[in-house]
Order: C-alpha cells, then structure tokens, then sequence
C-alpha cells in the first residue's frame, strides 16, 4: 500500500505542477478552469464519503486519470513552456 501511494505522489505531483502552472498561463483554454473546478468538486463529493469503498477507488484511480487526460488535451506550447514536459510515450 505504501508503495503505491508513493507512485501516485510521484505520478501525480508532476501533472499537478503542469495544472497550476497552465491555470495560472495567459493563454490556457478556456475549457481548462471550469474542468479543473469540476473535477476538485468531484475528487470531494460527498459519494466518497457515505461508499468508502468507492470513494477510495476515486480518489486512487478516477481522479488521476481524469487529470492525466485534461492534462493531455493542453497545447503542447503551454507544456512545453512548464518545462515538465514528459519523455517518452
């Protein structure tokens, strides 16, 4: 369990510098603020609270993921600009 909260740190630490830096960029998409806000709101529903099992599964797979691909959709000179730039595929 601790080595996969590790990797979801290390992971996610990385797409969530290239969030706040691409909200924070003058030329982010439009799309990119009210998808963020939705997607906080989502990670704290109260449905993670009341199922903890499902909040859990949340927490730990839906809610990178959904980061992971919101992040992917950013013009690649928004990314290229935060120097987090990923190699590899």
């Amino acid at each position: 369990m601790k080595r996969l909260l590790l990797l979801l740190w290390r992971t996610g630490r990385k797409d969530l510098r290239l969030l706040w830096f691409a909200l924070r960029h003058p030329e982010r998409p439009g799309w990119l603020l009210p998808a963020s806000v939705l997607l906080a709101l989502y990670a704290i529903s109260p449905l993670s609270y009341a199922v903890p099992l499902l909040g859990l599964v949340d927490d730990m797979v839906v809610v990178p993921m959904a980061l992971h691909f919101m992040l992917q959709m950013l013009p690649g000179h928004i990314v290229a600009a935060s120097g987090t730039a990923r190699r590899g595929p």
